[in-house]
């Protein structure tokens, strides 16, 4: 029996964090919570990374979180946005290590192809395929937190096999071969 696993997602930002959490039970998904930290408010830069610090170390307390999975900065013009961006990821990072956590970090296209096919995927479909796939209502309004919960579900579909419990000799290509011979070209 594989035990439950709580995982939470973080889409960072500085003036917008995203966050998800989720818990895996077997093949059971369900969400636990998603929300918005909003730091636009926050005129010192060092005020809002000890906030988004404060509140990952909180999310991670209070559901007891077992693992973490961050969405990699995309790649823009301005540098000083980058460093910016960097930051909050890093300080995400840094808060989930001072728990004791390992963290995961995922391409912003692989998030997208992992949850609806498509690495171009726009927010609104993402938020959609979410809906179906957590089977729970998600608030149009809070894209930015759908894609938090959508880097945690992408770390869970990276790990799928190892939480269901396949073993080798199932669902391997020798297996497969075995199975399949008409299909060989020799």
């Amino acid at each position: 029996m594989v035990p439950s696993k709580i995982i939470l997602g973080i889409d960072p930002g500085t003036n917008l964090l995203g966050y998800g959490i989720i818990e895996v039970n077997g093949s059971k998904l369900k969400l636990l919570t998603l929300g918005e930290l909003r730091l636009a408010k926050y005129e010192n830069h060092g005020d809002k990374l000890l906030v988004i610090f404060n509140r990952v170390c909180e999310l991670v307390e209070g559901y007891k979180v077992d693992e973490v999975s961050v969405e990699a900065p995309f790649y823009g013009k301005n540098v000083q946005s980058m460093l910016k961006l960097g930051r909050a990821q890093g300080v995400a990072i840094a808060a989930a290590i001072s728990k004791g956590l390992k963290v995961y970090e995922y391409e912003p296209r692989k998030v997208k192809q992992s949850v609806t096919g498509s690495g171009s995927a726009t927010k609104a479909q993402v938020a959609s395929m979410l809906e179906k796939l957590l089977n729970a209502k998600i608030d149009k309004e809070t894209l930015d937190a759908t894609d938090g919960l959508a880097v945690a579900l992408c770390h869970h579909f990276q790990f799928a096999p190892q939480v269901f419990g396949s073993k080798k000799g199932k669902n391997d290509w020798k297996s497969f071969i075995a199975n399949n011979s008409d299909k060989v070209i020799k």
